[in-house]
């Protein structure tokens, strides 16, 4: 196999040794798990079995796509089973940074270079949502802010150039 692709696939599958999560993430990630095992199991499963029922052989495209569902119901079920009992709940205000300093939990008020404010929740990286604001404290912008102070400048390299903020404000 190319390098490409086992470098890629590293990148991919990589994963933290201990997921850091929010208590909100933790209970997010709770009820998903909770759905998928109680809910969503169940479906694929009647999925898979009337697509049995309905098709003459096993590589109909009905039971090819109940097979498919399960799989990554199942994959998802073990993934988050995984996240949880390697779980590190975080506390902004009890975690190793100064409550001052932006560390992971914290809720960070930015000013970019065009005047614009923005707000950011740095959180781990299972539960890292953007449109939300929830940024991973791996990402370029969340891993600049980390330890930083209010009224402190940052730059930071992402895809599209450099960006600027001034920190105005940490929760």
């Amino acid at each position: 196999m190319p390098s490409f692709f086992t470098d890629r696939l590293g990148e991919i599958f990589m994963h933290e040794s201990t997921w850091l999560l929010t208590a909100e993430g933790r209970q997010k990630l709770l009820a998903e798990l909770e759905y998928l095992t109680t809910v969503r199991r169940k479906e694929v499963a009647e999925q898979l079995q009337q697509a049995r029922q309905l098709s003459d052989g096993w590589d109909s495209p009905e039971y090819l796509e109940a097979k498919n569902a399960q799989s990554f119901v199942e994959g998802r079920i073990r993934t988050l089973e995984r996240m949880l009992a390697e779980a590190s709940i975080i506390d902004a205000q009890k975690g190793t940074s100064k409550p001052e300093e932006v560390c992971v939990g914290s809720r960070v008020r930015v000013r970019n270079e065009d005047g614009e404010e923005e707000v950011f929740t740095i959180v781990g990286s299972a539960e890292c949502d953007a449109r939300a604001g929830k940024i991973s404290n791996q990402s370029p912008v969340g891993g600049s802010l980390l330890g930083k102070r209010v009224g402190e400048n940052v730059e930071v390299q992402v895809p599209a150039g450099i960006r600027r903020f001034v920190v105005l404000e940490i929760e």
